[in-house]
């Protein structure tokens, strides 16, 4: 299906892959981004799965979600979303877990932060995937350790992504440096008023 597309391949890991990481994906742009993500995986070698509540893997969809490689969150009362897919990094010998950053399709200025939390709560690496359809190509990155200079590490991140081009290329994103002022500098703190 790939090929068909036109669509490359590109792994900078050479198949060696750490056994568990954040795969933070982008741009996300499209419904379409979701099949071309699980032929990339094929590619790659890695089940690469994501996370969803608990109440969505109930009945006939539950099967489904799971077929895809959703994994189901429980949140218990005194633990937050990153704590429990910490958690679920802890109980796991391998795991791969792909997050989009925009967390909707839309036109976006700044990322969530929930994937940067999570790796920094599960100690894993970041390993970037690049959608970009401008240049007909899914890449894949080296391992990135998130540090703890935040503004830092987002000033790489949203570098990384900079005018890559999406399926729907007016919704890609563009970085403006300006984002970083309101970055928090940990987990919940709430961001600066603009």
């Amino acid at each position: 299906m790939l090929r068909l597309n036109g669509i490359r391949v590109v792994d900078h890991n050479h198949g060696n892959w750490p056994k568990k990481c954040v795969v933070p994906t982008g741009p996300h742009t499209s419904n379409r981004d979701f099949p071309y993500g699980l032929y990339a995986r094929a590619v790659v070698g890695r089940y690469i799965q994501f996370v969803a509540k608990s109440d969505l893997f109930k009945g006939p969809m539950g099967s489904a979600m799971q077929w895809m490689g959703g994994v189901p969150v429980i949140r218990e009362k005194r633990t937050n979303f990153t704590q429990a897919v910490a958690k679920i990094f802890q109980e796991r010998e391998e795991f791969y877990l792909c997050i989009a950053m925009e967390g909707t399709r839309k036109k976006v200025d700044r990322f969530k932060t929930g994937f940067y939390w999570i790796a920094k709560e599960a100690k894993v690496p970041l390993v970037f995937a690049k959608f970009d359809f401008g240049n007909r190509v899914i890449e894949f990155s080296e391992p990135f350790h998130p540090t703890d200079d935040v503004r830092a590490d987002f000033d790489y991140i949203y570098r990384h992504f900079d005018g890559v081009v999406g399926l729907i290329p007016e919704n890609s994103f563009h970085y403006d440096p300006a984002v970083l002022d309101e970055l928090p500098t940990a987990e919940g703190e709430s961001s600066p008023p603009r």
